[in-house]
């Protein structure tokens, strides 16, 4: 293969600037999938950190309700109405969430199991598990024991998580990823920058993730051939 070739085929990468506790940043999850599976090409996908709520205690007294009617002042009522409708479109995609049972948490140790993960190759593995285990099964992800659990269903060393993560080892990684997300001017997420140069935000339609892909691919194409 040419090396002209070779660049016009290599893999189009994708990083993801995502949170553990956002119910879009599953749900752009799940769509960007379905948009990439309709892509011919391949994808490189790499999850950066972002804390959407970092003052969060690790122990929130209180519901989903009662975290988001704080945290935007609105009235229980109208937060719950929000709940059922993000509810019902992570249902149109395939998602179960269980507000009810779910435990809004402090992520910043999430986000750091995640980039322990990436060290071993199993960060998208660590990615979904932590998505459903927060959104999905109710599990408190802000308890590193938890998240040691979740991270040995994962096939990674119990005892090696525990220590990286009470030791913080990869929260320079986290602010690293913050520090870019700061960069690049995103203030909310999901948010997906293509080739370095292209940002979608927020749970776009699989077809917009499919149609930008593609566009990029081309774009891939013609300058290797302009060359």
């Amino acid at each position: 293969m040419s090396i002209e070739n070779a660049a016009a085929t290599a893999p189009i990468k994708v990083d993801i600037w995502s949170d553990i506790a956002c119910p879009w940043c599953f749900i752009g999850k799940r769509k960007f999938e379905a948009g990439a599976a309709g892509f011919a090409g391949e994808v490189e996908i790499e999850y950066h950190s972002f804390e959407l709520s970092p003052d969060t205690p690790v122990d929130f007294e209180g519901d989903e309700v009662e975290f988001l009617s704080t945290h935007k002042g609105i009235a229980p009522e109208q937060a719950r109405q929000m709940l059922d409708n993000v509810g019902g479109i992570a249902a149109s995609v395939g998602l179960k969430y269980d507000f009810d049972a779910m435990h809004h948490t402090n992520t910043v140790k999430a986000h750091q199991l995640i980039h322990f993960a990436k060290a071993r190759g199993l960060q998208l593995d660590m990615k979904e598990r932590l998505l459903a285990a927060y959104f999905e099964d109710g599990r408190h992800l802000g308890r590193l024991d938890v998240l040691a659990d979740i991270a040995a269903e994962a096939g990674l060393d119990r005892a090696e998580v525990l220590q990286a993560l009470e030791s913080d080892e990869y929260l320079d990684a986290v602010r690293a990823d913050q520090a870019q997300a700061q960069a690049f001017g995103i203030n909310g997420v999901p948010f997906f920058v293509i080739e370095g140069k292209y940002g979608v935000s927020g749970a776009q339609e699989a077809s917009a993730f499919q149609n930008v892909l593609e566009t990029v691919a081309a774009e891939k194409r013609d300058a290797a051939v302009a060359e």
